[in-house]
């Protein structure tokens, strides 16, 4: 098992994310697509992330690797995402969440040997995973369980 903590990445703007800014936070970690069927959870996400602002941090993950549904260069995503849903919650740089080139953030949330919990694949878009504030896997969701679902809220309340 390795340390959520320790992983490096950016932000859509390019700047160093440090997750252990976040420790003693639930963290939600949602791959984002701005042409996919499930683009407005972008809002649900964002009344989310401003609910349980004080014990929650949503992170969105731009990837292209479903459908080809997030082409945008970084400046474009960043813009789509302000104008359309408001969002202010953080958006990160463009990774792969799966295959050869995944992001060693996906690494650590699919693979068990990795979080210490369990292994997963990432099917589509708006596949969200919960994150402890003690830096722990608790569960994984499909695209279809909304952001404001109780299978995750539960944990926030």
């Amino acid at each position: 098992m390795t340390d959520i903590y320790n992983i490096e990445m950016n932000s859509l703007q390019n700047n160093p994310i440090q997750l252990s800014d976040f420790k003693g936070k639930y963290i939600l970690f949602v791959n984002v697509a701005s042409k996919c069927g499930f683009t407005p959870q972008y809002k649900d996400l964002e009344t989310l992330s401003q609910e349980f602002k004080d014990k929650l941090v949503v992170i969105g993950v731009p990837c292209n690797q479903f459908g080809k549904q997030e082409p945008g260069e970084a400046n474009e995503i960043e813009e789509f995402c302000e104008v359309n849903y408001g969002v202010s919650f953080l958006i990160t740089e463009k990774v792969d969440v799966k295959g050869i080139n995944q992001h060693p953030l996906y690494s650590w949330l699919t693979n068990k040997d990795f979080n210490g919990k369990k292994s997963s694949s990432v099917k589509w878009n708006f596949q969200k995973y919960l994150v402890s504030p003690e830096g722990k896997l608790i569960d994984y969701y499909f695209s279809i369980t909304k952001p404001l679902s109780s299978k995750i809220t539960k944990h926030l309340k």
